[in-house]
Order: structure tokens, then C-alpha cells, then sequence
């Protein structure tokens, strides 16, 4: 189907976001008014800049506080409508957005609002234009879809026709029963899409700051889209999107962030088809781009959890170090994407390796979804590893086996008490949340587990951990509006965005870790107040103390026994943890004291 995109929700001026818009793929754009009253050029400029970039004009808006006005203000709004269909003429737009009046002097009566868009349509219709009625959820006297319907059909003029937007509707809680079989399908003129989180606040706040692109929210879009097209709409798929972080961040990621979602939309509404989501089998590898010295200080700091060195590369700088089923490639080669992250961003994580059922399969899906791929340097017989670019420039690699193992020179082993990687934690600025979220969520399948605000020694974090449905694969997404905050920190050392915390899942952690420095300097009253709450066996309680391990416990009497290493080079950290089967979190209860003890000095070993 044709998408399209409002103006409104792209950062810029009016030729950046035509531009935007434009290389991300739309067909075509709503106008929004205030866009082009700033345009230094005339209407019909407008259009002729939108026409040669190849898109067309699918909507003007919006007209506001028109019908169901008094008189002299009746009059005075028919005489602007003229105005601005001379001006959606200028521009090849055929049809405007008329929202419901919120006025507190509107008159509460349907047949002089049907009158009045009567009127309007009628001096539309003889222009060869359109006019479309929409709702507004905080509307004086309309503000739900039926009740716009009956006042377009009392109405009963061909030019006039209903626009739908989800937000309007499911933000009141409201749906699209009886869609169908009330609306005739050609009085169906427009769709505006918008998902949104779930707040308590007044709905037009939360309209205009707080609205998303579709799989970045938490509305039932897709269901929405479903009834829609089953009444037979068969025009645009446009967005309409108010969003704080959206107008201050670039316009091009922007805009392909939205195509992303209206294709991830279709998909989940049932009007296309896009290669299956990948089976996830968890994390196979960290790699991290280092130059030597850094390497060699991180194998150190690594070795101090039992990490040992297990091969290296047989063509390229790079070294395989190992703990059991937990795999680190350390990447020193000065050819490579890694040698440029390093160079931009000093040491840290520059790529992950899921194993997944197809790595072709998978491939294709983000190709569908218009994530650029990636692919390496690789010498004779070497493995490929076929790579994704996440948003914030995080190369994912898919790879289905241990073939890529191959291309290493392995040693003796390493043995170790490591099962694997349990989680890996990103730090992000918060423009880049949401586009976050919608790629791990449309290219991977990673669906979003419940929003914790945890408080930093200085400031608020705020986290949301998105997993498989096997918790195969977990991916905590951290961001603080501080950069103060431990997040904030490690934000600040990556320019933007980076995997800023690495956890391995073990066994017995006490096995796991026997030999190991002390890992934080954890304050004796965090035991005195974990004996408090949990009242734990005085025994367990002594180990935990004596090895300043932390633990948390769910509301079933499941345990989460796990340690943190200090931040190495400011960049990143590890942990090690001991999950009982049951516990499902990620001991978010313990984050204020991880955070405060890694901001006092590392104990002795590892400094």
C-alpha cells in the first residue's frame, strides 16, 4: 500500500523533512500548516520541491475549531477554508484534515456541525478537493469515531468523508466495532497511525509529547489496521506522530525508523508477508574493538573472572578468549569496522554474535526492514559472518553453529564454570530509545518486559529489558536524561550509545568465582538490610557478605545471587550471576548499590 508521513513528525525545516521522507522510501506526506507558513518559499514551491523528490501531497492539516461555531465566527471560518484551499491547490494537495471543534463555545448540536461541513465540502467539491472529519479525543462534543461518522453522514455530501487515527481512538480506550458494517468504504478518506506508551495523564498531553511509531508503544495498532482495511479503506497508510525526542533528533534516522514500522505494522496486521523472525539461541560471542594496549589490559581485567586466552586468528589480529560456554573475541586488527569504532569511541563492545536457525533467513528480514548489512574482510575458507547494523551503529553478526570457530587457532581450551551470556546491557541517549526498541523488536522479535525506573546516586535511570519469549536472548536498554548518572557516563564514552554491562549465568556463582578478587566494595548495612527483609539463613548470609556478592528474591521465594566487576576504562562492566530456575528479573533491587560501589575506588587486583 502507499505510505505516507506527516510532516510533524520529522526534525528540521520543510525541505529537510521532504528530504527525509523522501530517502527513507515514502510515497507520500501530509503538509503539516506550520511547516509551511515557516517555508521560505511559496505553497506552490512547496509542491514543486515535494513533486521532484517524488512524493506526493496526500494531505493538508489540520483545519482546526471550523463547524458548529456562531455566528460571526461561522462566516469567518468559511471565508479561511477558501483561503486554504487556494493554498492546497498551490501545493496538489486534494484533501484537508478538519478536527473536531474543542472550542468551549462550540454549540452542541450535531445537525448544525453537519451543516456546516456540508457548506465546506460543497466550496471544496467545486474545486476538486476533499475535506475529511476527524475526531480529536479531547473534542468538545466529538471526540469518538461514531460520533464524527454521524455527523459526516447526516451531512450527506460526496466530498466529505471520515479520517481515522488509532491514537485518537485508543487512547480513550475506544475500537473499531462496527467499522465495517457502518462506514461505507469510500467514505473512509484517511488513516493516521501513531502508537504511544501507556500513561496516566490527560490525553492531550499525552497526544502531543508522547505519541510513537508503531511497535514502539503500547497500543493495539496492528488490531486497529486489521478493522480498517477489513471496511475496505484502500488509501494511504500515512503516520502522524508528536513526539519531544522525535523533533530534536535527525530527520533521516527518523524517517526510517517510520518506514520500518508501517512495514513491521503490515506484517503484524496481515496485509504483507516478510521473511519469519529468526529462532534465537542466545548469544554466541562479545567482540570488542581494542588496539593493543587495551587488549592486553582487557585480558587482565577478564582473566581476574577466570577468562583465559583460547586461540587466535589465523589471518587477522584478533584473539578468542574463553570461561566455559562464555566466548570474548578481543579485536585488535587495524583493517576492520572494529579498528574504526575504536577510533571514534576508544575500547568497547563493537559487536555481538546471536546464534540463530537461519542466519539467510534472518538476513533477509532485516534487509526487508531496511537495516543496512554488513560484511566483513574474511580470508580463504574463512567463516562468513553476515552483520547488522543496529541504530546506534552496533554491528550484529548471525551465525547458526560453531563454524566460525574455524577460523581460530584454539589451544588447549579453556575450561571454566561460565554456562554463557545471560544478558547484554545498552547504555542510550534518550532520542535513541525508541528506535532501539522497534528494531529489536521487528528484526529479532525481542518483546519489551515491564519499564523500572531505578535512582542513581545521582539522577534516574530508566530501564526496559526487551527478551525472546525463551529468554534466550535478553537486551536491557538503560537511559537517564544526566549525564551524571552511571548511565549517563557510559553514554558520554561511547558518543551516543553502547553495550555498557555484559552478564554471564553460571551454576553456583561461589564455583564460579572461588579464586577471583573481591569484585565491588560492597557496605556492610546493604547485608544488614538483606537480612532485614529477606530474613536469610544466618550461613548464607555470611557467604554472600564475605564475598560481597548481592541477591535478590522474587515473590515465589525465587533467588538471584550475583557480582559486578568494577567499569573497565569507564566503559563497560561485567557480571557474573546465579539464576534459580524461576526467577525471570534481573535483580533490579540491588542497582542503586552496584552503582554507588562502582562509583568508589575498585579494590585491591583491580586497580
Amino acid at each position: 500500500m502507499k505510505r505516507s508521513i506527516a510532516t510533524v513528525c520529522l526534525s528540521g525545516t520543510l525541505p529537510d523533512k521532504l528530504e527525509a521522507a523522501a530517502s527513507a522510501g515514502f510515497d507520500g506526506v501530509e503538509i503539516f500548516e506550520n511547516d509551511l507558513l515557516t517555508f521560505e518559499g511559496s505553497a506552490k514551491e512547496a509542491g514543486w520541491l515535494a513533486c521532484d523528490m517524488g512524493l506526493s501531497v496526500d494531505l493538508f492539516q489540520p483545519f482546526r475549531d471550523f463547524e458548529a461555531m456562531p455566528e460571526p465566527q461561522r462566516a469567518r471560518n468559511l471565508d479561511r477554508a477558501e483561503r486554504k484551499f487556494d493554498t492546497m491547490q498551490a501545493l496538489g494537495a486534494s484533501m484537508v484534515l478538519v478536527c473536531s471543534n474543542v472550542q468551549p463555545h462550540a454549540i452542541d448540536d450535531p445537525a448544525r456541525a453537519a451543516a456546516d461541513l456540508h457548506e465546506m465540502a460543497e466550496r471544496a467539491h467545486r474545486r476538486g478537493l476533499q475535506v475529511g472529519y476527524e475526531a480529536l479525543a479531547w473534542g468538545t462534543h466529538v471526540n469518538r469515531w461514531r460520533q464524527a461518522w454521524e455527523v459526516v453522514q447526516a451531512a450527506g455530501h460526496p466530498a466529505l468523508g471520515l479520517i481515522l487515527d488509532s491514537f485518537h481512538t485508543l487512547s480513550l480506550g475506544d475500537d473499531l466495532r462496527g467499522l465495517a458494517e457502518t462506514v461505507p468504504a469510500e467514505k473512509l478518506f484517511f488513516l493516521q497511525l501513531a502508537d504511544a506508551p501507556r500513561l496516566s495523564m490527560d490525553v492531550l498531553s499525552w497526544s502531543r509529547h508522547h505519541r510513537c511509531f508503531p511497535g514502539q508503544g503500547e497500543l493495539p495498532v496492528a488490531g486497529f489496521l486489521r478493522e480498517v482495511m477489513r471496511a475496505g479503506y484502500a488509501g494511504p497508510l500515512s503516520l502522524e506522530i508528536f513526539n519531544d525526542e522525535f523533533r530534536g533528533a535527525p530527520s533521516r534516522r527518523t524517517a526510517r525508523d517510520a518506514l520500518r514500522s508501517l512495514i513491521w505494522l503490515e506484517e503484524q496486521a496481515g496485509l504483507s508477508t516478510l521473511p519469519a523472525l529468526p529462532g534465537l539461541h542466545g548469544v554466541e560471542f562479545v567482540e570488542f574493538a581494542l588496539d593493543h594496549a587495551a587488549r592486553e589490559a582487557m585480558g587482565r581485567f577478564v582473566s581476574r573472572i577466570g577468562f583465559r586466552k583460547a586461540g587466535t586468528h589465523r589471518s587477522k589480529d584478533v584473539e578468542l578468549w574463553r570461561n566455559g560456554g562464555a566466548s570474548l573475541v578481543l579485536n585488535a586488527e587495524p583493517d576492520s569496522a572494529a579498528a574504526e569504532r575504536f577510533a571514534l569511541h576508544g575500547p568497547g563492545v563493537c559487536a555481538l554474535a546471536l546464534r540463530v536457525d537461519d542466519p539467510a533467513r534472518a538476513l533477509a528480514r532485516a534487509e526487508a526492514l531496511r537495516c543496512p548489512v554488513w560484511t566483513e574482510r574474511r580470508g580463504k575458507d574463512e567463516s562468513e559472518l553476515p552483520g547488522i547494523r543496529a541504530p546506534d551503529g552496533l554491528l550484529i553478526h548471525l551465525v547458526r553453529d560453531t563454524a566460525w570457530e574455524g577460523d581460530f587457532a584454539i589451544g588447549d581450551g579453556a575450561p571454566g564454570a561460565l554456562l554463557g551470556v545471560d544478558h547484554v546491557a545498552q547504555a542510550v541517549t534518550p532520542d535513541m530509545m525508541d528506535s532501539l526498541a522497534l528494531f529489536l523488536r521487528s528484526v529479532f522479535g525481542l518483546e519489551p518486559e515491564p519499564l523500572l525506573e531505578l535512582p542513581d546516586p545521582y539522577g534516574l535511570i530508566r530501564s526496559r529489558a526487551f527478551s525472546d519469549a525463551a529468554r534466550r536472548v535478553r537486551v536491557p536498554v538503560n537511559v537517564s536524561e544526566s549525564a551524571r548518572t552511571s548511565t549517563g557516563r557510559f553514554v558520554s564514552a561511547t558518543a551516543g550509545a553502547g553495550v555498557h554491562h555484559i552478564a554471564f549465568r553460571c551454576a553456583d556463582i561461589f564455583a564460579a568465582l572461588e579464586g577471583a578478587p573481591p569484585l565491588l566494595d560492597i557496605p556492610a548495612n546493604y547485608y544488614e538490610d538483606l537480612d532485614a527483609r529477606l530474613g536469610l539463613d544466618a550461613a548464607e548470609l555470611a557467604r554472600l557478605a564475605k564475598r560481597e556478592f548481592l541477591l535478590d528474591r522474587d515473590a515465589q521465594g525465587h533467588l538471584f545471587r550475583h557480582a559486578y566487576t568494577p567499569a573497565f576504562q569507564e566503559r563497560f562492566f561485567l557480571e557474573v550471576l546465579q539464576r534459580d530456575p524461576g526467577y525471570d528479573g534481573y535483580g533490579a533491587a540491588n542497582a542503586p548499590v552496584r552503582m554507588a560501589a562502582q562509583r568508589a575506588r575498585p579494590p585491591a587486583g583491580w586497580t
